[in-house]
């Protein structure tokens, strides 16, 4: 991701752990960016719808399901397309990301008055802890770029064995978490594969900007 192409801040708030900016780049393409490193774009939004796809496609009756991340909301959006899904809740650590969606500053506002949409302003961590075991089918993590290029370092925590066994215990029988990464990594899926057993790590092929990239999900299936 070029810094160097003209661009545009369109908002920008100072929390607690930092910076949080929307910018404009050529083409109307929104991005977001948390202390100054690229979190997500409008323009290459295809690993975040796969992260929904994907991880429904392994359950077979996906009506529950939580989502660590709002972003620009393009993973709930795809989850919102599949009729089984009754109950999407997503916690976004950043509040100026959920005002600027409500506020159409972010595309998605209409994510947010869905009534099967409940968002919560907070950390994944406390909504899984918080969460009664059993009480999901499906747990997607996009909270950060994955564990070799944190945007915060506290995010660690949730690509470890102990965070994870969390997510566990708030799936059903038949359930499944996937994680999304920047990158391929052997610590996550070693992680999973402790806490679930087995674990199926996917490439993803993008193009940012005119560059080949490559992200990863990992998956890790309750075996009922």
């Amino acid at each position: 991701m070029s810094d160097d192409a003209p661009t545009e801040v369109v908002a920008r708030a100072r929390t607690e752990r930092g910076e949080v900016v929307v910018r404009r780049r050529a083409g109307d393409v929104l991005e977001l960016r948390v202390n100054g490193v690229f979190v997500m774009d409008t323009a290459e939004t295809g690993t975040e719808r796969l992260l929904a796809r994907a991880t429904l496609a392994q359950v077979a009756h996906p009506r529950r399901v939580l989502v660590g991340g709002l972003g620009l909301g393009f993973t709930v959006s795809e989850l919102l397309t599949d009729e089984r899904v009754e109950r999407v809740s997503v916690a976004e650590i950043e509040p100026a990301v959920v005002e600027w969606m409500r506020a159409g500053v972010l595309p998605g506002g209409e994510l947010l008055s869905d009534p099967r949409v409940q968002v919560r302003v907070g950390d994944v961590r406390a909504e899984v802890a918080h969460a009664p075991a059993q009480g999901y089918d499906v747990v997607l993590l996009d909270v950060d770029n994955g564990p070799d290029f944190l945007v915060y370092d506290a995010n660690a925590e949730v690509y470890g064995e102990r965070f994870l066994t969390e997510c566990r215990r708030v799936l059903d029988d038949h359930g499944a978490l996937t994680v999304w990464s920047s990158t391929r990594s052997d610590v996550l899926a070693g992680a999973l594969r402790r806490v679930f057993g087995t674990v199926e790590a996917r490439p993803l092929a993008v193009d940012l900007q005119g560059r080949d990239e490559q992200y990863w999900l990992f998956t890790g299936k309750m075996m009922g």
